[in-house]
């Protein structure tokens, strides 16, 4: 901010400052003399004012405008914007001082003391004054603007720095909303008025006093509470039939400023309880700036936040390959406006079962780092059609592997799910598949770092429950689970593509990273909790109809097999599988798999599913770990940079091979 005004800018009121700030510049050192002295002022501390007033009026200039006396809002001022008046008013008693040293007219230790009392004193009351007339002037026109209207009454929770600012925002606002109470943990604050807002109670409180005080709408504004705090409130506040409404996490908000436009109504997410992630800058820097990333499957939900969070690092050139051009077209015009020129991008269409695709798109641009999304996730559909999924799936995530280590890319982090542990379906099956392609291809590689990312269902994604839940309930139909007691990991679309970065920093090959999901979640919960955020009571206003398990479902996902143990990285929400059996090379040519999904429409679901675990060789009732297939290894090419080394009796399998 500019700290001098210029003259065109002088309002009368800031003229006004700044000539009442100069007249107390000179009242006060007359008042702190006659305040020690009283009538008997010494003659020489007269003459000597007389002959240096205008120091104290040159100094409080320039040092008031150097501070920034006169570039604040002044009727909108908080605290932070006050201590710019002690920071002003220290700096020219400091610099008076000196002077007055220098020029051998010191005055004594009591006057200069009393002196900074006064003039601080001075500018500030007067601020404060301008500060409250404007309010209560404020407040008078929007009760003249709301006479004859229902006023909506307002409970705060958090009565902190967050909740005074949304109570004092309130007060000025011109909607009809009425802060009625506060209520805050804090013991020491409870029967105190927070701005003429009564503190009345903890948490505890808030159904009792939302009943007692006809509260319409509760605000939570404690945007530093931890994720369990949170929850706890708001399960407290679904408790009453008051609207709620929250101030977001600081990670959220642009700034640690808070403003009622902030407030927002309660998500899912909220709910869940996640707390927000925790970059390593410097590490997730150094793995992503002045590179060359490709995303596969681009324009899908973790594929288009990725390319937002990564944007933000700085790539040499970030490219965006997904076959569907509606969704990666949406995501292009949103990374320009949001990054514009500073953001190198590249918008490809094509599809990862398209090898000759991939291989034009790798030999002409090089990618050092490759995140793989792009896949088939639908379960139930992917149980019509199976054949698909191996192909999009397997095939996909082999041929674009097979480009990163061909082409020398530096890594490659493949997209996983909690369906690849124990599958019990065909997408799971394919999922779990992909990550024994990757842990193989890791072990031929000689320059390309392979690992996986694993993590369970992420809120609002498509195809996720939640939007289905929210039509449902929007067209006043019932709501579909599948099962009372179905359970689900989930996450957010932000939090799980932010680990899926963090994670591919920390990757050194070989990996496959499970991100902690907290505990699971009851689908029924999560359908119950949408009705109730909809303003709506379940099995009321909303029935909830169970329907029972779709083909491939399981009632309750698993994060790691049994064979798998967890360690520890240095970041809390990421581990890594630490596996006791070696997952061996894939002994079987990829071949197979083709000839299988090409005759799947002939043997049907179940005996495509049958071959398929005989060639896997997997226990077909619990469909097992998926270890024992063998990948061929790849022929030299001289026109790539890397090549891998063809394993002793392994047969061989060009880049186009499918």
């Amino acid at each position: 901010m500019n700290k001098f005004i210029p003259i065109r800018h002088l309002t009368p009121r800031k003229l006004f400052l700044v000539a009442y700030d100069m007249a107390a510049s000179v009242v006060a050192p007359i008042l702190s003399l006659y305040l020690l002295y009283e009538n008997a002022i010494p003659g020489r501390y007269i003459a000597q004012f007389k002959s240096t007033w205008f120091i104290f009026v040159i100094l409080s200039a320039i040092c008031f405008s150097l501070s920034g006396f006169y570039s604040q809002m002044w009727p909108f001022a908080r605290g932070s914007q006050y201590l710019v008046l002690v920071a002003g008013t220290v700096i020219q008693l400091f610099l008076s001082v000196l002077i007055f040293q220098v020029m051998k007219r010191n005055y004594s230790l009591a006057f200069y003391i009393i002196y900074w009392f006064l003039l601080t004193a001075a500018v500030f009351s007067i601020r404060y004054f301008y500060r409250f007339y404007h309010t209560r002037r404020q407040v008078r026109q929007i009760r003249k603007l709301q006479k004859g209207k229902r006023p909506i009454r307002v409970m705060i929770v958090g009565a902190g720095r967050a909740g005074t600012q949304i109570i004092v925002e309130l007060k000025t606002s011109q909607s009809l909303r009425v802060p009625i109470c506060a209520v805050d943990d804090n013991p020491l604050i409870h029967f105190y008025k927070n701005n003429g807002v009564p503190v009345l109670g903890d948490r505890n409180d808030i159904v009792e006093l939302a009943e007692s005080h006809r509260i319409d709408e509760i605000i939570v504004a404690i945007p530093s509470a931890s994720s369990e705090t949170l929850r706890d409130i708001l399960a407290i506040c679904h408790k009453t039939n008051c609207r709620v409404r929250l101030l977001p996490f600081f990670s959220e908000l642009s700034s640690e400023e808070v403003h009622l436009s902030d407030v927002r109504d309660i998500r899912i997410e909220d709910l869940l309880g996640r707390d927000p992630v925790v970059y390593d800058m410097e590490r997730v820097s150094r793995f992503i700036e002045s590179k060359v990333v490709l995303i596969t499957g681009g324009g899908g939900s973790i594929g288009s936040e990725l390319a937002i969070q990564i944007a933000a690092f700085h790539p040499a050139l970030l490219i965006l390959f997904d076959i569907c051009e509606n969704s990666v077209y949406d995501l292009q015009q949103e990374l320009l406006a949001q990054f514009g020129r500073r953001l190198n991008l590249k918008v490809l269409i094509g599809s990862v079962r398209d090898a000759k695709r991939l291989a034009s798109i790798f030999s002409e641009w090089r990618p050092d780092v490759v995140f793989h999304a792009a896949a088939h996730k639908h379960v139930p559909l992917m149980e019509i059609s199976p054949g698909e999924a191996v192909k999009n799936n397997v095939y996909g995530t082999y041929n674009t592997a097979l480009m990163a280590a061909r082409y020398g890319t530096s890594r490659f982090v493949l997209v996983s799910t909690d369906k690849a542990v124990n599958p019990t379906n065909v997408m799971g099956a394919t999922k779990r598949l992909c990550e024994i392609v990757v842990l193989t291809l890791n072990k031929l590689s000689p320059r390309t770092s392979f690992s996986a990312v694993r993590f369970g269902n992420v809120l609002g994604s498509s195809g996720s429950v939640i939007p289905l839940f929210e039509k449902q309930i929007k067209e006043h139909r019932p709501v579909t689970v599948t099962h009372p007691d179905v359970e689900r990991f989930f996450m957010t679309i932000p939090e799980a593509s932010s680990l899926v970065l963090q994670a591919g920093a920390y990757a050194r090959g070989g990996e496959i990273f499970v991100l902690d999901m907290g505990e699971p979640v009851r689908i029924d919960d999560l359908a119950r909790d949408l009705i109730r955020l909809s303003g709506l009571v379940p099995d009321v206003d909303v029935p909830i109809e169970y329907i029972g398990l779709r083909p491939g479902e399981k009632m309750k996902e698993e994060l790691f097999l049994s064979n798998e143990s967890i360690v520890r990285t240095d970041h809390e929400k990421i581990n890594i599988l630490s596996q006791i059996d070696d997952p061996g090379l894939l002994s079987r040519e990829i071949e197979v798999l083709l000839r299988l999904t090409s005759n799947q429409e002939e043997t049907g679901l179940d005996g495509f599913m049958e071959q398929l675990l005989s060639v896997l060789e997997i226990d077909a009732p619990s469909i097992g770990s998926l270890m024992n297939i063998r990948l061929p290894a790849v022929p030299y090419d001289s026109n790539c940079e890397t090549a891998l080394a063809p394993e002793e009796g392994a047969a061989t399998l060009s880049a186009g091979g499918n």
